[in-house]
């Protein structure tokens, strides 16, 4: 995925530093891949350590797969970090490493960082990187502090950051559970006319692209949809030619969008959470948050698992293809 933004790193206490920002949550248990453009930060890849049980050539694939997807980035440089206990981390760093290097990548450094120290795989100058490892840098650090002023933000870990894309509950599920069958009699009263296919068409797109607008002007003002409104939304959204209205209008690097579709998606129905969720995962991964587009998808893929535009994006993130492919492949649909 891409960076929200590029950050210059001096050293590799502030490369450990800032990978966290750059993933949008503190990695645990997996191996990380930076890329870099000199000492800017462009991107950041990460897959789990493999499974005790997995056999070399298992993990060989794996983390081929994964150098696949950084060698198809425009960064030739690359440092791999390693998150756990050295018996696991060791050597799934190297292979990661070794696999990048055969893609014709320069890896700049490997390192594991475990209980607030890492040490460094390429380094055996004690006077810089003892065996005890390095103290990492304190949250309150200068590249900690410029990351998060530009707006990029470190959750406790991956498990925070599924909670931002899941469902609502208690009072608030019960208000959606309501506000939904309401939105439901509305379409069916909507269309209770004797319709041809061309005019039910037409009718559904006119209140789909309406509704678009009309969630997009509210949030982009700072404003919020009321139950009633995010049900109607979710409703229409299921029509293809309203999701993809909604699609063809989700550019550019707009927080209020990733809010917009964040409360949709958290609210609607399970019927109707795909669409919002992939219109989330495809804004965040144009605006550089890969992690957050990666979690927005497996919940389109976990209640709709044939959905062609959530497999479509579950593709496009695991290629790791770069955001400006993306018009490309949403004509051939």
């Amino acid at each position: 995925m891409s960076a929200d933004c590029t950050l210059v790193i001096r050293n590799p206490a502030e490369l450990v530093a800032v990978v966290p920002f750059v993933m949008g949550y503190h990695p645990n248990d997996c191996v990380a891949m930076i890329g870099l453009a000199g000492a800017r930060v462009e991107f950041a890849a990460c897959h789990d350590l493999p499974p005790p049980d997995w056999t070399e050539a298992d993990a060989d694939e794996a983390a081929g797969a994964v150098a696949d997807a950084v060698a198809r980035q425009e960064s030739r440089l690359v440092a791999v970090i390693g998150y756990g206990s050295s018996a696991r981390v060791t050597p799934a760093v190297l292979r990661s490493a070794q696999a990048v290097r055969t893609r014709g990548l320069e890896v700049l450094d490997a390192i594991r960082v475990s209980d607030g120290r890492w040490w460094s795989y390429f380094c055996s100058d004690k006077s810089c990187c003892p065996a005890a490892g390095t103290p990492c840098l304190p949250g309150d650090s200068v590249i900690a502090a410029e990351a998060t002023f530009r707006g990029q933000v470190a959750l406790p870990s991956r498990r925070e950051l599924t909670a931002q894309v899941a469902a609502v509950s208690g009072a608030r599920r019960a208000e959606m559970t309501r506000a939904t069958e309401r939105a439901r009699r509305r379409f069916t009263d909507l269309l209770a006319g004797d319709l041809t296919a061309e005019q039910y068409g037409r009718l559904v797109r006119q209140n789909g692209k309406a509704a678009v607008r009309a969630a997009e002007k509210c949030y982009r003002s700072g404003g919020a949809l009321s139950p009633d409104e995010i049900a109607w939304l979710g409703v229409l959204l299921v029509d293809r030619s309203v999701e993809d209205y909604a699609l063809d209008r989700a550019v550019g690097g707009n927080e209020w969008r990733i809010r917009l579709w964040t409360d949709v998606l958290r609210q609607v129905e399970p019927a109707y959470v795909a669409p919002p969720a992939c219109l989330l995962g495809l804004t965040a991964w144009r605006v550089g948050k890969g992690a957050l587009a990666r979690v927005a998808v497996d919940r389109a893929l976990a209640e709709e698992p044939r959905h062609r535009l959530a497999g479509m994006l579950h593709s496009v993130l695991g290629f790791g293809l770069p955001p400006h492919l993306m018009p490309a492949a949403r004509r051939r649909r």
